[in-house]
């Protein structure tokens, strides 16, 4: 299986004495998921996007994106800021021109059309004029039109309505299973995530805590309620429920009487590692990058 990133020992810090936004940082991306990006807000999800973009350097560590650092691979890469910076002066036309002018040999003027005129967008209108929501379809066909290998996006809907995400998620499902695209995307909305994403990249501490296929992941896990002892399982996070608890545990081996047991939806995994900053990491063999390869049983 080919690799889209690879990130060893990462590490980004800002200034001699600034705080270590990454440190450590290691895993493996394998080439054509479409992963989600998640964590807390200033635990360098935006850094990490920035390094893999090439528009960052790394303070120490070793990251590759389609074999190669990332500034050797920049034609092959597109992405999407947070704030969606356009020339506010341009119109539509002369923004998708601009596009193609950068983009010599890859630059797909068709699909870039399609997707501005899919929300009816008029060609001679202003950048500066546009909506949010609609701003973010521009740079979103501006980022498709380059036919990307990789496509990286920093919380690419924040700004859109249910039913504009709704079908912006869909152009951007087709067009990666239709070209074999690797995603990589942060973002907040739990349900976006279910229903878009087969990789999941969870981040706490400047690091990768929980990374791998969502199946997996899912898998891997086993979400507990009763009473009895859970000493020999690895807890995630445990609360009180009733007259027992409800706990949500790695699957080390059977349970005893007592406890009934369902798999989790992602929703509850992402919320009870989120909320245990401190449970072990995982990271599925296929997620770990090569120089730190150690096996993990999901």
């Amino acid at each position: 299986m080919s690799t889209a990133i690879e990130a060893i020992g990462v590490g980004k810090r800002y200034g001699r004495r600034g705080a270590a936004v990454l440190e450590d940082c290691s895993f493996r991306l394998p080439a054509g998921r479409i992963s989600a990006l998640v964590g807390p807000n200033g635990v360098g999800k935006s850094t990490l996007l920035m390094i893999a973009a090439g528009l960052l350097r790394q303070s120490s560590g070793r990251l590759t994106v389609l074999g190669a650092a990332p500034g050797e691979t920049r034609a092959k890469i597109a992405y999407l800021a947070q704030g969606k910076p356009l020339y506010p002066q341009l119109s539509i036309a002369d923004t998708l021109r601009l596009g193609a002018e950068l983009n010599p040999g890859r630059w797909d003027a068709a699909y870039a059309a399609q997707i501005v005129e899919r929300g009816s967008l008029g060609p001679k209108a202003k950048v500066r004029s546009l909506s949010g929501g609609q701003r973010t379809r521009v740079a979103l066909a501006l980022a498709l039109g380059k036919r990307p290998e990789l496509l990286l996006l920093d919380e690419p809907m924040a700004d859109l309505d249910p039913l504009a995400r709704h079908e912006l998620m869909g152009t951007l499902l087709a067009d990666a299973a239709e070209h074999g695209t690797t995603v990589l995307m942060s973002s907040h909305i739990v349900a976006e995530l279910a229903d878009t994403c087969d990789h999941l990249l969870l981040m706490g501490g400047g690091r990768i805590r929980l990374g791998g296929g969502i199946d997996d992941l899912i898998g891997a896990h086993s979400l507990v309620t009763g009473r009895g002892d859970l000493s020999g399982y690895t807890v995630v996070e445990s609360r009180a429920s009733g007259r027992g608890r409800t706990a949500l545990i790695r699957r080390d081996g059977p349970l005893g009487d007592g406890w009934q047991v369902q798999e989790p939806s992602l929703d509850e995994l992402l919320l009870a590692h989120l909320r245990s900053p401190d449970a072990p990491p995982l990271i599925t063999p296929s997620t770990t990058a090569g120089a730190h390869r150690t096996e993990v049983t999901a």
